[in-house]
């Protein structure tokens, strides 16, 4: 990653990925809590829809009893184990003061979780809602206007080239790209920022990752280490490197 370049969030918005994932154990109450009490601007977490219908927090979908799985598509929210929360609980736990990234396991799980978002006052305009299928990001738009739409791949995968991308994201009402950070210059977040498309930078676990990504004008990072991550954002706001 090279250059020195503005972002268009300023500050940055900083994901507690998984909430403080580096200290608790990682999609629960406990570590979204001590995420934002170590002063992280965004929470990041992965949905899926139980039996019933509702947006739950959980990385890999399953629930596990004894040496059995389970996909929490067939079980009941009653019925999952108390460490998976719903995305209404985390709402009415943790309020909606920062920004939210989610990404939508199950398709079927984006109504869902714009309805939730609704009934919790500012929380749509803060709402990132993340897929690997652009297009598919795209049919999420009819949902809500305020809702932030993120194209969440791989530069590799853009075999049509950044640019077109960046201008078929435009006319789609794509927000925004997340990429590893490895993937990233400031020549690409330049290309980006020029269709106006906001660049997300995830997997930023350590200081020197953190600091290059907000150098390149990165405009939200993630990470499970909120300390670092927090001194970093704080850092390129008193020097701009």
């Amino acid at each position: 990653m090279s250059g020195s370049q503005p972002s268009l969030l300023r500050p940055p918005i900083a994901f507690a990925h998984r909430g403080a994932r580096g200290d608790a154990p990682g999609n629960t109450l406990e570590a979204f809590r001590l995420g934002l009490e170590l002063g992280a601007t965004g929470l990041e977490s992965d949905v899926w829809l139980t039996a019933d219908g509702v947006p739950v927090l959980n990385h890999d979908g399953f629930v596990r009893a004894w040496l059995r799985r389970r996909a929490i598509a067939d079980v009941l929210l009653a019925a999952l184990p108390s460490h998976i929360i719903s995305l209404e609980r985390l709402y009415e736990e943790c309020g909606t003061g920062y920004e939210l990234s989610l990404d939508i396991k199950d398709p079927n799980a984006a109504g869902p979780v714009v309805a939730v978002a609704g009934r919790f006052g500012e929380a749509p305009g803060r709402l990132w809602l993340c897929h690997p299928d652009w297009r598919q990001v795209a049919l999420w738009r009819v949902l809500s206007d305020d809702v932030h739409l993120v194209d969440s791949t791989r530069l590799r995968r853009i075999k049509e080239g950044p640019e077109r991308r960046a201008a078929a994201l435009a006319d789609a009402g794509v927000d925004a790209v997340n990429l590893h950070y490895t993937d990233w210059t400031g020549g690409l977040t330049t290309l980006f920022h020029r269709f106006s498309r906001y660049c997300l930078a995830w997997d930023c676990q350590h200081p020197r990752v953190l600091a290059a990504s907000l150098a390149a004008g990165i405009d939200a990072v993630y990470s499970d280490h909120v300390e670092a991550m927090m001194a970093a954002v704080a850092r390129q706001s008193i020097t701009g490197d």
